[in-house]
């Protein structure tokens, strides 16, 4: 029997709806915006527009990742299949998602990881559509092709199993794989997330002014260092059971930024750190589920994390 070399890729698609706003403000009839309506933003975590769910079988092997099979989707099948992504190599975060229902990156998730065998389709009504493999002898026959290779992945035999693909949670969808994580990146830029030094330099052994950096030992590099390799992809928030767009809670990604310089023994500012993040949407809103650290790609412990920076904010 010859090794499965296909995947299916069950995606949740969603397009927006075309914005009217224009046109509606031009209209005489037009209502006036209510005095307790939300902001821009919060139109934007209720997006409305068109949702199915589509799949793609695709060629794979086991040690492909997820984005490759997007990608193999995106050139050879349906070039409107919207996704992020840009370093490919779990660096820049970019390509966030929730695979199989939980939150991680395209670019790490292997086929042999992710595929689940003998997961049947999700739907046959109305909205939802097969894309196969193009095969020889016209659209019929490539249509004919998706079906059996579906039949096959039923059974057990010729495809590796079926991922499921929808946004990233927590997030609104701006279309298909693609979120809205302006929320988390606003809260992190509400926390100054940069160094706030006292501007006296060090000076070195021989009493002479050191111009180029501030010097700091091992010991406390080691304090911050693992924080600092946090890439802001979003992953620990789609998790977080409590994070909702970052009305109710500030968010894991924000704190931990906050606690990356508040472990910095160079920066001046903790406590006024501590007291930006000691709110109700803040370490108050912090359930303490640790779901945040499950699928941390850069293996930092945001659960353990969150609970020393909170345990700090308390403490002091």
């Amino acid at each position: 029997m010859t090794a499965p070399t296909t995947v299916i890729l069950r995606v949740h698609r969603f397009t927006p709806r075309p914005e009217r706003e224009r046109a509606r403000a031009a209209s005489p009839f037009a209502r006036k915006a209510s005095p307790f309506g939300g902001s821009s933003a919060s139109a934007r975590r209720k997006p409305r527009g068109k949702q199915w769910v589509q799949e793609y079988v695709v060629p794979a092997r086991p040690q492909d990742t997820v984005l490759d099979c997007l990608l193999a989707v995106k050139r050879t099948l349906d070039p409107s299949l919207a996704f992020r992504y840009s370093c490919g190599h779990g660096m820049c975060g970019s390509d966030a998602v929730a695979i199989n229902g939980e939150p991680t990156l395209l670019c790490t998730a292997t086929v042999a990881q992710w595929a689940k065998a003998g997961a049947g389709p999700a739907a046959d009504d109305e909205g939802f559509r097969r894309t196969g493999i193009p095969a020889q002898g016209g659209d019929d026959a490539g249509d004919q092709g998706a079906a059996d290779a579906q039949d096959s992945a039923d059974a057990g035999d010729g495809s590796l199993g079926v991922i499921e693909l929808a946004p990233l949670p927590g997030f609104p969808p701006l279309r298909d794989l693609i979120a809205d994580i302006d929320p988390m990146l606003d809260q992190i830029r509400r926390l100054k997330p940069y160094l706030q030094a006292d501007g006296v330099l060090a000076t070195t052994e021989d009493g002479k002014i050191d111009v180029f950096e501030y010097l700091q030992d091992p010991g406390q590099l080691a304090r911050y260092e693992t924080l600092s390799n946090c890439i802001a992809c979003g992953v620990c928030e789609g998790a977080c059971p409590v994070y909702a767009g970052g009305d109710a809670f500030i968010g894991p990604a924000a704190l931990i930024a906050a606690s990356r310089f508040v472990n910095d023994s160079r920066d001046t500012k903790a406590m006024e750190r501590m007291d930006a993040i000691d709110t109700e949407d803040g370490v108050a809103a912090c359930q303490s589920v640790r779901a945040c650290s499950r699928q941390c790609p850069r293996g930092i412990d945001v659960g353990e994390e969150m609970w020393q920076i909170v345990a700090k904010v308390r403490e002091r």
